[in-house]
């Protein structure tokens, strides 16, 4: 299922602003048609399934960003904070939304997504031109270490896993197998691997707060760990990024009380970092087989 329409944005973009293009998957997918003041219609798409027939949460987070794109003066989303309320499946969904301050540089709002009379996800961000700062830099981390990604491993290559279809729209690779994959959790629950949109589509500063929520949780590398569900995502957007594959680096450090954090950054190709996030989610214990492990 995808939209019908599309809010179209008139303002302009950025020279080193990197357009989502009309016919890409997640474009058609988070379109929006005003249904009145601040109020949109749309349908979130059975393209972006995790585990379990839901939607993944960074595509739900994608749809609220088109609708407060259409409301807010600024172009990019900066810091943005989402709260998972309810199950969030497939079909016709409205975004209500409020703006908080239309300022002169930062813009703050808020989409509500409301699925069959309940509100399923609330995100609030706030909106800039990204182009328009600038200040000291100092950077003190390192970039991942990977190899080339295309002698890199598809941890996908001959699986499928029922009802995800999110790897179908995603691709990753890795240096090597991670230890859920084979089987056997490390107990190391951090990775680094490149990920990109299948076909190679570059990635715009709008993708980023999907991406970030688009692999597989590193929890899974923790014995007795079979999932992961999101209960509050903040991305922070730091630059547009760059066209060509994205340097992904995954951690969790803390497992405890039925939850986790997992802590991202996504690098680009000039070796920017652009996007960082962090999760707290709810651990989700088994012992599944290889192939039934993945993220929830």
């Amino acid at each position: 299922m995808t939209m019908t329409s599309e809010v179209i944005d008139t303002r302009p973009t950025r020279p080193d602003a990197v357009p989502m293009t009309v016919d890409s998957p997640l474009a058609a997918d988070t379109r929006l048609t005003p249904a009145s003041d601040g109020v949109f219609e749309g349908s979130l798409s059975d393209r972006w399934n995790a585990l379990g027939g839901i939607v993944n949460g960074g595509y739900s987070v994608a749809v609220c960003l088109q609708a407060l794109r259409a409301v807010l003066p600024h172009p990019d989303p900066l810091t943005v904070s989402t709260f998972f309320l309810g199950r969030c499946a497939p079909g016709p969904v409205e975004l209500r939304t409020d703006v908080a301050k239309r300022g002169r540089r930062v813009s703050t709002g808020e989409a509500r997504m409301i699925r069959n009379g309940a509100e399923v996800v609330r995100t609030v961000a706030s909106f800039t031109d990204l182009g328009a700062w600038n200040g000291p830099s100092a950077v003190l981390a390192t970039l991942p270490d990977l190899p080339d990604p295309e002698t890199a491993i598809d941890p996908m290559a001959g699986v499928r896993l029922p009802g995800v279809t999110i790897t179908d729209r995603v691709e990753f690779r890795y240096a090597r197998l991670p230890g859920w994959r084979r089987g056997r959790p490390s107990g190391d629950p951090s990775a680094e691997f490149w990920i990109r949109f299948t076909g190679g589509r570059d990635a715009t500063v709008f993708d980023l707060p999907m991406l970030v929520d688009a692999a597989a949780p590193v929890v899974l590398d923790v014995a007795g760990v079979v999932g992961s569900a999101t209960v509050e995502l903040t991305t922070h957007v730091r630059a547009a990024p760059a066209p060509g594959w994205l340097a992904f680096r995954a951690a969790t450090r803390y497992v405890g009380g039925g939850f986790h954090e997992e802590d991202v950054e996504i690098w680009d190709s000039r070796g920017e970092l652009v996007a960082q996030s962090r999760q707290l989610a709810v651990v989700l214990a088994g012992s599944p087989s290889t192939s039934d492990r993945t993220d929830g």
